[in-house]
């Protein structure tokens, strides 16, 4: 009997921990003029969302969410040519860096590369 009350207390426990959401914070920069310049972030599971940056230098985008899977939390930073610039990629996961990088960036002229004058960071996106 006292090992089926144990069982039957665990198991809202477990529920909850499945059940618990955290919050995300992303936060992209570019540090040069490279107008025209995105971000694509998760905002739940399975989307995402894309922001343009100010064509300031040295402007700081943020974006909050809330994800069940922290893991899945990722975002990239897009320049296009012919801008290059440092570019600074961070994601917070419950107020604690999950994923940064700083990073140099120069798009290719003529690439066919999806990837071409993208930053990643943190968990790839979906179709990337």
């Amino acid at each position: 009997m006292a090992a089926a009350l144990g069982g039957a207390q665990l198991s809202p426990g477990t529920a909850q921990a499945q059940n618990e959401k955290h919050n995300i914070t992303y936060i992209a920069r570019v540090d040069g003029v490279a107008p025209g310049s995105v971000a694509t972030f998760m905002i739940n599971d399975t989307q995402t969302n894309t922001a343009t940056l100010s064509s300031l230098p040295g402007s700081t985008f943020e974006a909050n969410t809330v994800l069940a899977d922290p893991a899945k939390a990722g975002m990239q930073v897009a320049l296009h040519w012919p801008y290059s610039a440092n570019v600074h990629c961070e994601i917070d996961v419950d107020d604690k860096v999950a994923a940064q990088v700083d990073q140099f960036v120069r798009p290719m002229p003529g690439s066919t590369d999806p990837m071409n004058g993208v930053l990643p960071c943190g968990a790839p996106l979906p179709g990337a």
